[in-house]
């Protein structure tokens, strides 16, 4: 396994130095950094540069799609056989990564779904944005054909069948790389689960959204499951004929 760890960072300067000094002291983690500067208006490049971590800035803030297509075509190009998404507000706990693989590991998914709702810690939601968030997970969970809980998180592990598809496909739209990319991940028969995991409280910086308007913003995402539903089906190549040695596509 060739592991690239994506984070995809928007004016994080504050929160960032802490996820990478805690990734780099995890053990037995095994992957490599790529910080994807979404535009940020910040010292969130140089920070990163500081900390070691190499750098692909994008020239304005393409939201969190586009930031996350650029990873997955960076981890093409350089020939990596798994991705996984981590946001740079410190709320993922990098330990939990060897929790993502052992379950990609046993039931042979393609993608598989940190979850913060899943018996694990004791990170909450409650109020609009909690029914917003269970009655996508249950729409989902049956387009998808498996019980999901978290269909929002934004802590995912893909093998390379499935990054090399969404490293040209991702939806930039707000929820289109969450709800919207699920749908496309079904269409292209792409096998998704996930495994519960601890999730913290963002560690620096604000929220971008709360209370009411995380409702309105979380119904959205039924716009994003609408329009994922008139995609056609696609037809990807098996996983042995993926390419993981293969360094194609541009960042």
């Amino acid at each position: 396994m060739r592991l690239l760890i994506v984070i995809p960072a928007w004016n994080e300067e504050e929160a960032l130095p802490g996820l990478l000094a805690e990734i780099s002291r995890t053990e037995g983690l095994g992957g490599d950094v790529v910080v994807v500067d979404d535009g940020s208006t910040d010292a969130t490049a140089d920070v990163a540069r500081a900390c070691g971590a190499p750098v692909v800035s994008l020239p304005l803030n393409l939201g969190v799609g586009g930031a996350i297509r650029t990873g997955y075509r960076y981890a093409v190009r350089e020939g990596y056989t798994h991705a996984v998404q981590v946001d740079a507000d410190g709320q993922h706990r990098p330990a939990d990564i060897a929790a993502l693989v052992a379950r990609m590991e046993e039931t042979g998914a393609d993608i598989v779904i940190g979850a913060r709702f899943a018996g694990v810690g004791e990170y909450r939601v409650r109020g609009p944005r909690a029914w917003a968030m269970r009655f996508l997970s249950g729409a989902l969970s049956r387009v998808c054909g498996t019980g999901l809980t978290d269909t929002t998180s934004g802590f995912k592990l893909m093998n390379r069948r499935a990054f090399s598809y969404f490293s040209e496909n991702l939806p930039s739209e707000y929820l289109g790389d969450t709800i919207e990319a699920l749908v496309m991940a079904s269409k292209a028969g792409l096998r998704v689960e996930q495994v519960g995991v601890e999730m913290r409280e963002r560690q620096a910086g604000e929220a971008s959204h709360g209370g009411w308007k995380s409702l309105v913003q979380l119904l959205r995402g039924l716009m994003a499951m609408a329009v994922g539903l008139t995609r056609p089906r696609v037809v990807l190549p098996a996983a042995q004929e993926s390419g993981a040695g293969r360094k194609d596509g541009n960042v």
